[in-house]
């Protein structure tokens, strides 16, 4: 399983990215996929998912913020982030979820940082 991350970069508050996530193989052929992100001295936390049925989820502190969407036929997963503030600054990476007989197998792509500037 193979996830290229893409889209981090350094922005102003209240200012936007979009941030990128193709997995290999069907997209469908994961439960979900999904941003974390992890700012320095914290703990992963989860942005953001959607699951293959196309249901999402947010953390509380991006809804009304962020949307996650995806591209089918493009294998990808993008994070579209508003209103961004200097909390949001942190190391974004996605996660691919997938369950089988074996239990939940997760995997994750390589982080992509995403700086808010006051």
């Amino acid at each position: 399983v193979q996830l290229q991350a893409s889209g981090g970069g350094l922005v102003h508050s209240g200012g936007s990215l979009r941030l990128s996530c193709t997995v290999s193989g069907s997209i469908f052929s994961y439960n979900a996929v999904g941003w974390y992100r992890q700012a320095p001295g914290k703990q992963r936390e989860l942005v953001s998912d959607i699951t293959s049925f196309g249901s999402t989820n947010y953390a509380d502190s991006v809804k009304g913020r962020f949307t996650i969407s995806r591209d089918n036929a493009k294998n990808t997963v993008y994070l579209q982030m508003n209103s961004l503030k200097p909390e949001d600054t942190a190391v974004y990476y996605c996660n691919v979820l997938r369950r089988s007989w074996l239990g939940d197998l997760t995997y994750w792509g390589q982080g992509t940082q995403v700086t808010v500037s006051s």
